[in-house]
């Protein structure tokens, strides 16, 4: 009978530990909408680009990637994204894919303009670029390499 209250009482103690680690590793995954408002901005190609990716400005996370579609009409690839509420952006901002490393992941970088004038909830950054594609890169420099002979 002992040794079924000790190997009760160590199997609450693993139960509490493995649960205690749970709830600590969903506080630091930064999951769900951090709040903020939330800007849009179309790309013609956002490969690694995942929602719930960072979005940062001079390298400081200011956001996240809330939901990725496809515009029907001009087959762009539509980002949605929030930003804190205490960081103003100028209309005349540009955004970016940006890789993390060589081999890390990709995240979404705003270049803040000069404008006077503030984009608001729901306003479109106008000026974009997509992301690199590495496979591309390295086909093109090896063939132009073997190109000449």
């Amino acid at each position: 009978m002992k040794r079924n209250i000790v190997e009760s009482v160590l199997g609450a103690i693993v139960l509490v530990v493995a649960l205690s680690f749970l709830f600590w590793a969903y506080a630091r995954a930064e999951i769900g909408d951090p709040g903020g408002y939330t800007l849009v901005a179309k790309f013609d190609r956002i490969d690694g680009l995942d929602p719930g990716g960072p979005v940062r400005i001079s390298g400081i996370r200011v956001g996240q990637i809330l939901s990725m579609q496809l515009d029907p009409v001009t087959y762009r690839a539509e980002v949605r994204f929030s930003v804190a509420r205490h960081i103003e952006i100028p209309a005349d901002s540009s955004a970016q894919i940006l890789s993390s490393s060589l081999l890390g992941g990709k995240y979404l970088a705003v270049v803040p303009g000069g404008d006077d004038l503030m984009l608001d909830e729901g306003d479109e950054i106008q000026f974009t670029q997509s992301s690199i594609n590495f496979e591309d890169l390295i086909g093109q420099f090896m063939f132009s390499q073997g190109g000449g002979e």
